[in-house]
């Protein structure tokens, strides 16, 4: 009888083992991710130069950095390439909008990986890279600061993440932040197509800041504040997002144009004190 007992306890002792070894090993096997692709209009997708499928697409990936190209099937369309990572038990998560061309073309690239630094409980980490750099970051309508960006300690569940700089067309994507983990976000900026002329690179901004420049006091137009987020506008000591805060004006408030300087006016808002106010947010009168 003792030996019967023995030889089941041995008998689980083993099956335990097995079952130990075996998920270590299937953990250490387990080196994939999981890309998921969408883009509009449908385009045909290629990893490292070879034709895998087309949008919507959904697969495990091995670990590992990989080139991604889109190539529409619309032939007005521009083809899209970048450089794309796989983590392993991790999301890659793509969603482009293809313009005419690269300057026309807007969309996310979000990696959702496992963080390596300690938190506060139920709550996730957001960095952030834009094209263009510098962008006014905003998530859950308030403002955090100007791309790149690093996040620490937000709440998980859904949140709103607005990318915005002047003269392209303000992004804004629904990103899910889970406990414990980090959201890698890049988010590319199309061009916004009422600005006359386009800007295309930094001497052709500076040639339309200055040939868009007005006398102080000699415009005669006047401006609204219009459609902001919040109900309020920031004005700025500088044309620029990275300039300091100055003041704060309501939407509806109305103000005289001071100067200009491409998606940048100046107005006088105490009577007093002058500043600048984002031209995405005012209307001319």
């Amino acid at each position: 009888m003792k030996g019967k007992i023995l030889l089941l306890l041995f008998l689980v002792i083993l099956f335990i083992a097995f079952i130990v070894f075996r998920f270590i090993i299937f953990d250490v096997q387990n080196t994939d991710g999981e890309l998921r692709i969408i883009s509009s209009p449908t385009s045909s997708i290629f990893i490292n130069n070879v034709a895998v499928g087309k949008v919507p697409f959904d697969s495990k990936y091995k670990a590992g950095e990989y080139t991604l190209k889109l190539i529409p099937e619309a032939t007005a369309t521009a083809t899209w390439q970048r450089k794309i990572k796989v983590d392993k038990k991790a999301v890659t998560y793509i969603n482009i909008e293809l313009g005419s061309s690269d300057l026309n073309t807007s969309g996310v690239v979000f990696n959702v990986v496992k963080s390596s630094s300690k938190a506060k409980k139920d709550t996730g980490e957001l960095s952030i890279e834009s094209d263009p750099p510098n962008a006014l970051i905003n998530l859950d309508n308030d403002e955090k600061g100007v791309s790149a960006l690093e996040l620490a300690d937000i709440p998980k569940g859904d949140h709103e993440l607005s990318v915005f700089m002047p003269g392209f067309i303000r992004h804004t994507q629904k990103v899910n932040i889970n406990s414990g983990y980090k959201v890698l976000a890049y988010v590319k900026l199309a061009i916004d197509p009422s600005q006359n002329p386009p800007l295309k690179n930094e001497s052709k901004k500076e040639a339309t800041d200055s040939a868009n420049t007005i006398a102080p006091n000699a415009s005669g137009i006047s401006l609204t504040i219009k459609g902001t987020p919040d109900g309020w506008l920031r004005v700025r000591m500088e044309p620029s997002i990275n300039a300091s805060e100055a003041a704060r004006v309501n939407e509806g408030d109305t103000f005289q144009l001071q100067e200009e300087q491409g998606n940048w006016y100046k107005i006088k808002y105490d009577g007093t004190n002058e500043g600048w106010v984002s031209a995405e947010y005012t209307e001319k009168k």
